[in-house]
């Protein structure tokens, strides 16, 4: 049994500060990728039991909204405190249900960690704004007026999570409602619920009150659904992909609710001829087989000017070709598993999608010649034509597939071709042509000779297009998870 996954391997609910099993008695097994065997089992929650969840949370929604900000600093820290003493079991957690590696499971766990010290900081300076009212003309009087406002908890927030990052993601979403005054309903991925679960019981432990954190798991059209539409739920914040979010979107607007989504991206990685390769090859490995590309950032177009792409492409195999590939426990290994078969099928079909198009794969293109779990080789593919399948759909693995350009404007042209514009990265000795180029690429973010990946829990982080609607980062999405109320004070004597 791995620790952190409860006696019996089954989780159990959380609603209104008491863990429940499903009352239907359904589980869903959850599966190690990178052995294919079930380390637990999720419980499945019903359209009933999201609503108890809701009106659990909307119980508490003014009690918590006027729980001091000091005290709910408190405790976010007490979290983030238990946490760290926990870090080993929540990584390995991690590393055992989504395959990541538990190199970087640590990483992400240390992350959420921050993600919990920096919104109890942020408590300080989540505020309003005064105004002269003197300096308006209109309405008349404005002389006897103060003017300021204040930011009240927008209410019932709906957390949604993703597989990829089953801590750090779920983290953005609940430390910054709850740093905000809001109650919480969570729910995550059905492929890792045991993460969620650990992070619910150190919230509870450093003081949460009952029905602030809900936690329910199960399908999205029942329990999914059902927390959107329910009428007491007032922001839904989403990570996962561009179809599911666009649905969620719908969904909330029907009831003017609003949304955060952080969805897909085809990140455009850009090499400019004078670039170093020397530089750019390391950074190019990690933008694109980090977490065996399942990263809504990761690097996933290479788009590299013609006169340096052919050399560039090989130095890139040549590197892709001695990642290790292996278990995610395992503390050697660089590129894990795919999150389950579908995703390595998925794989299979780009590639040969690819190569029908003329495209040259230079290393990987296959599954592993033998053993267990979802793996697929790092793939690196030159000569890949626009059209391919890979080049205009996020693939969400181990895929490196390098497109030429001739001109600026042929990598700005490629660059914004997509649907989608999440975040992009120029390599170029020249700063003032990235300079050119960041600010025509359509994306939420650009960085000159950094990856696709990069990203500060602090700061503002999300899309345009069709990947995303709002903005995370800790003081930006408590601004989304607040109303603004202006209040106006008439002093002069009655």
């Amino acid at each position: 049994m791995i620790e952190g996954v409860p006696k019996g391997g089954r989780g159990a609910l959380f609603i209104g500060g008491e863990w429940r099993p499903p009352a239907s008695g359904k589980y869903a097994p959850v599966v190690d990728p990178s052995n294919g065997q079930t380390i637990g089992e999720a419980p499945l929650a019903s359209a009933d039991e999201a609503r108890a969840a809701v009106e659990a949370a909307a119980a508490v929604e003014e009690s918590w909204g006027s729980t001091p900000g000091h005290v709910r600093a408190k405790i976010l820290r007490a979290t983030a405190a238990r946490m760290r003493d926990d870090r080993e079991t929540i990584a390995r957690l991690i590393a055992s249900e989504v395959g990541k590696p538990i190199v970087d499971a640590r990483v992400e766990a240390d992350r959420a960690i921050g993600v919990f010290e920096l919104a109890a900081e942020e408590v300080r300076q989540l505020g309003g704004e005064s105004f002269p009212a003197d300096a308006y003309e209109r309405p008349p009087g404005n002389e006897h007026r103060f003017l300021f406002t204040v930011r009240d908890p927008i209410g019932v927030v709906v957390a949604i999570g993703p597989f990829n990052f089953p801590l750090n993601l779920l983290s953005h979403k609940v430390a910054p409602a709850l740093a905000a005054g809001n109650p919480v309903v969570a729910k995550p991925t059905s492929a890792a619920p045991f993460t969620a679960l650990r992070l619910a019981e150190h919230l509870v432990a450093a003081g949460l009150p009952r029905g602030v954190l809900n936690v329910v798991v199960g399908p999205g059209r029942t329990v999914g659904d059902t927390l959107i539409e329910h009428p007491r739920t007032r922001l839904v914040t989403f990570t996962g992909s561009t179809e599911v979010g666009k649905a969620i979107a719908e969904k909330a607007g029907r009831q003017a609710k609003r949304v955060i989504l952080e969805m897909g991206g085809m990140d455009p990685f850009v090499v400019l001829d004078d670039a170093p390769l020397d530089v750019v090859v390391p950074a190019a490995i990690r933008g694109a087989f980090g977490y065996s590309g399942q990263v809504c950032t990761a690097s996933k177009r290479f788009l590299v000017q013609d006169s340096i792409a052919e050399k560039f492409a090989r130095l890139l195999a040549e590197k892709a070709s001695t990642l290790r590939v292996g278990p995610a426990l395992e503390e050697t290994t660089e590129v894990g598993p795919l999150i389950d078969g579908a995703a390595v099928v998925r794989m299979e079909e780009l590639v040969a999608d690819a190569r029908a198009r003329s495209a040259k794969v230079l290393t990987g293109g296959s599954r592993p010649a033998s053993g267990p779990g979802s793996f697929y080789q790092p793939t690196v593919m030159d000569e890949v034509p626009e059209d391919a399948r890979v080049a205009r759909e996020e693939p969400f693995g181990p895929i490196a597939p390098v497109l030429r350009f001739h001109d600026l404007n042929d990598a700005v042209r490629i660059a914004n071709s997509t649907p989608y514009g999440l975040q992009a990265a120029v390599y170029t000795r020249d700063i003032g042509r990235g300079f050119a180029l960041a600010k025509r690429i359509r994306a939420g973010g650009v960085h000159l000779n950094d990856p696709t990946t990069l990203r500060w829990d602090a700061l503002p982080f999300g899309g345009v297009k069709e990947s995303g609607l709002g903005r995370e980062g800790l003081r930006y999405a408590m601004e989304e998870m607040t109303e603004v109320k202006l209040i106006s004070v008439n002093f002069a004597s009655p």
